[in-house]
């Protein structure tokens, strides 16, 4: 009797176990969505009475109370969805109308064009062509112009990183790194910067020079990290965190981000009509109280005028602008879900109770120790509730007092606030632009960790010494 031989399935032999994909960006918000619920049953429910002073509705420090809430349901956690969409309704119409528009400027050629000239005139040098771009989104988010509109220009950082043979990392962090640095500062914001000094009843946009400080260290080193990880894959592409030829898996118009196009005086105009629209935007903020939605009509209107510059046909321009909005519209929904997110904290009304938590146990430390103890509590705070606005209006009022009871200046109390606003922006995936822009680009969450995890870091300890320094020499209004 001869031995019986296995005989292998040459299938069985090759199969590779496969690894396990990265959720989709809709997927991880998602499971935020249930954590949030859960939450809401663990946590008891808890709340600050409001006042509203100066047309600013603000929480009455010493006034947090336990309430009895209605449990959240089942059926809520879907129905934060639409409601998120809703809350998110200028933002979401704002990103595809600028994405639609930016699509129509990339047919006329103009962006393409002056992109190769910049990389001619630069002789390929990619380190200006980082830190021009990011310098330029980095100013417009610190001037007040709404740093969640960023999303709509990833598709002109991904031919900017095409053109110098970069990734869509490289995209993703020029454009939305670059702004948020610039948020840091917010030298100039009139939203987050003026709400802040509002609440602690500073005088507007005082202090602006150590924010400036703020604005040039931090956007100094993101520009330094971009370019440090840009040497690196251009040199070894393989050691791009997204993989060899990247840009394969997006749809982006090849024709015109491949030819050299020759920077015509027509081309001129369409670029400098784009920067005209943005700085009459910021004369609107600073001089009528604009707000996105104006920024989403002067878009369009820019649209129409190019449109008659470059002889584009109603037809061709809806075609264009159609095409733009499909390439932004999975990123702005994204931004609608991640709201949803918060709409199910507030209503299981547990925001307040973490607030509290956190603000009741600073007591005992001295004034350098728990102002960094604010900024630390206040940058993870903001991991959970990305809107500027939104925490302000919660945190503000807690930190006033406790600064006053320090002895600590009120300049200083707020920009321990507006650091730790700023910091956790770039790595929260509760954060609706981040998750945006990373979809657009189609580079994976994990991945995008791996790549900001150090930069974050390095923000954080900057953070940090601004804070000491603020407490450290008595920082004042102005």
């Amino acid at each position: 009797m001869g031995l019986e031989i296995k005989k292998i399935n040459p299938q069985e032999k090759t199969k590779k176990r496969k690894k396990i994909a990265m959720p989709d960006v809709f997927v991880i918000i998602f499971c935020f969505l249930l954590l949030a619920f859960l939450s809401s049953y663990i946590l008891p429910s808890g709340t600050y009475e409001r006042i509203e002073k100066d047309g600013i509705t603000q929480v009455v420090p010493g006034s947090f109370h336990y309430v009895d809430a209605e449990s959240i349901s089942i059926l809520d956690i879907f129905s934060s969805i639409p409601q998120g969409l809703i809350d998110s309704a200028g933002i979401v119409f704002l990103i595809l109308i600028v994405g639609g528009i930016v699509a129509v400027i990339e047919s006329t050629g103009a962006i393409d064009a002056g992109i190769h000239s910049l990389i001619q005139k630069t002789n390929g040098n990619y380190n200006v062509l980082i830190l021009t771009f990011c310098t330029i989104f980095a100013v417009i988010s610190s001037v007040g112009i709404t740093v969640n509109g960023v999303i709509a220009f990833v598709p002109i950082g991904l031919v900017i990183a095409r053109s110098l043979k970069l990734d869509p990392m490289v995209a993703v962090a020029m454009v939305f790194l670059g702004a948020y640095a610039g948020w840091a500062g917010g030298v100039f914001d009139p939203t987050v910067t003026v709400l802040g000094q509002q609440i602690a009843e500073l005088p507007l946009f005082s202090g602006y020079m150590f924010r400036i400080c703020i604005f040039v260290v931090f956007v100094t080193i993101t520009i330094l990290y971009i370019c440090s990880y840009a040497k690196k894959i251009r040199k070894s592409p393989e050691k791009s965190l997204v993989g060899i030829n990247p840009f394969s898996q997006l749809s982006l118009e090849e024709e015109g981000s491949q030819q050299e196009e020759k920077f015509t005086i027509q081309h001129t105009i369409i670029i400098l009509l784009f920067f005209s629209t943005i700085g009459f935007y910021l004369f609107g903020v600073f001089n009528f109280d604009w707000s996105i939605n104006e920024l989403s009509a002067i878009f369009i209107l820019l649209g129409v005028v190019i449109a008659l510059i470059s002889k584009i046909t109603p037809n061709q321009f809806v075609d264009r602008f159609m095409k733009g909005a499909i390439r932004v519209i999975y990123g702005a929904l994204i931004v609608g879900m991640a709201r949803a997110v918060v709409i199910l904290l507030e209503d299981g009304q547990i925001i307040d109770t973490i607030v509290n938590g956190v603000s009741s146990s600073l007591g005992g430390f001295s004034p350098l120790v728990s102002m960094q103890l604010l900024y630390v509590f206040n940058f993870i705070f903001n991991g959970l509730i990305t809107s500027g606005t939104g925490q302000a209006a919660i945190v503000m009022p807690l930190m006033v007092p406790i600064g006053d009871m320090l002895d600590v200046t009120r300049q200083a109390t707020f920009i321990t606030f507006k650091l730790g606003d700023a910091v956790t922006n770039i790595f929260t995936p509760l954060s609706g632009t981040l998750m945006a822009c990373l979809a657009i680009a189609k580079v994976p969450f994990g991945k995008w960790m791996k790549f900001a995890f150090p930069l974050l870091i390095m923000w954080i300890i900057a953070g940090a010494i601004f804070v000491a320094i603020a407490v450290l020499t008595n920082y004042g209004p102005y």
